[in-house]
């Protein structure tokens, strides 16, 4: 019986030694010796693609190696720090003191609109529809037509200077017989206007110079400074610009609250004061604020009560000095803004506030209702100034930038074949 135990032990250990050795058998197979790791992973190494990096460490361990953990990754950030690193902006382009002139097919449509808000000059009884009624269908010219183009311009407040420098041209050609027919005193016209209104060789809009770029805009009340601002903003925001308001016409309550609605509906934070403060802090802190921000431009409404025209100047002259101990070399653009229903009525005024600032520029509000639209020449040849802005209409888009070509194209453009199309100005 001994015997039998001991050939069961021994079976039984035989048994454990067979399935020990049956365990370990792949392990000390799959595991090649170190000298020829290198060689054997090239060959079992299944085909990158291209796109796929390729590996710098050695050879994947095999399925009975221990795997090194990956790093954790770091903890999220809290919200307090996420809320506290603003979204990256995107640079903003430039924007050149003269823009491009626009392209053909954009020329057409930049008339078009021009045209559609001077609607009522090109009426019968309009500026462009009174000189189509003297000038279109004559078979010959002569001296008393001068005469006749001289009262239309007048009573369209092209102003008395303006008119005699648009007739020296159309005198001149009569006189030697060069203006035979009506297309030519058109052309001629026409010429004379576009060189009046290219003043300084500026097309519309503004220029971005600094970082914010600060823009102060001024005129008697009523002439539509803060709707101006509002619209202004709202462009500016659709370009990608970032900007702040002032509400610097502290004495009007009813102009502060207009232009907090316009920040409201435009998504542009609103530096206002208490009523009656000083406009100059107002615009001070705007800058500030800008700069804190990284805003792009500041867009400061200022007063213009007209029943104290002295402290009116002084004040607009305290607000600037202000605005540049803000900041260098602000404001960098002074507009002025006038209500282009009011004519010639309105340049006396106007050439108070080029006496007491520097202006750059003529913002024409409302020039959709008025027959005289005219007035933009005289304007801008009494004043000696760039018009940048025209407002023809109550929409936001109805705030055109100005381009000469297109004015006199859309104001003096003679219709074709009696189908409203025009030649443009070349």
């Amino acid at each position: 019986m001994e015997a039998v135990y001991v050939l069961i032990a021994v079976i039984a250990v035989a048994l454990v030694y067979f399935l020990f050795l049956r365990k370990s058998a792949p392990t000390a197979a799959s595991t090649p010796p170190r000298a020829e790791l290198k060689g054997e992973r090239k060959r079992a190494e299944p085909a990158r693609a291209p796109s796929e990096p390729a590996s710098t460490g050695a050879a994947a361990p095999s399925s009975a190696a221990t795997t090194t953990p990956e790093p954790s990754p770091p903890p999220a950030p809290s919200r307090k720090a996420r809320e506290s690193v603003p979204p990256p902006r995107a640079e903003l382009a430039p924007v050149p003191s003269a823009p491009p002139a626009p392209q053909p097919g954009e020329r057409e449509v930049l008339v078009e609109g021009m045209r559609r808000g001077l609607a009522k000059s090109r009426e019968s009884g309009g500026f462009f529809g009174r000189l189509r009624a003297l000038i279109t269908g004559k078979r010959e010219l002569d001296a008393n037509l001068v005469s006749e183009i001289e009262n239309v311009l007048l009573t369209s407040d092209v102003g008395v200077e303006t008119t005699q420098i648009l007739l020296e041209r159309v005198r001149q050609g009569l006189a030697k017989g060069e203006l035979s027919d009506p297309e030519k005193v058109w052309d001629a016209l026409r010429s004379e206007a576009l060189e009046v209104l290219d003043v300084e060789g500026r097309r519309g809009g503004i220029t971005l110079s600094g970082k914010p770029t600060v823009v102060l805009l001024v005129g008697v009340n009523g002439a539509g400074k803060t709707t101006t601002i509002g619209k202004l903003a709202t462009k500016l925001q659709l370009g990608g610009h970032k900007v702040v308001l002032a509400a610097g016409d502290t004495f009007r309550a009813a102009a502060v609250q207009q232009l907090v609605v316009w920040g409201e509906r435009v998504g542009c934070p609103v530096v206002r004061g208490k009523d009656g403060a000083d406009p100059g802090s107002v615009v001070f802190d705007a800058i500030k604020k800008a700069q804190e921000s990284g805003a792009d431009v500041v867009l400061a409404d200022t007063a213009g009560r007209l029943h104290t025209k002295t402290n009116l100047m002084t004040e607009m002259k305290k607000i600037a000095k202000t605005a540049e101990k803000a900041l260098p070399d602000a404001p960098h653009e002074i507009l002025l803004v006038m209500d282009a229903t009011t004519g010639q009525n309105a340049l006396a005024q106007a050439k108070e506030f080029k006496e007491a600032l520097p202006l750059t520029g003529i913002v024409l509000t409302k020039l959709d209702g008025t027959a005289k639209g005219g007035v933009v020449i005289g304007v801008a040849h009494a004043l000696s100034l760039p018009v940048r802005f025209v407002g023809l209409g109550e929409r936001a888009e109805d705030l055109r930038e100005f381009a000469a070509e297109a004015f006199v194209e859309a104001l003096l453009g003679r219709e074709a074949g009696g189908n409203g199309s025009s030649q443009l100005v070349n």
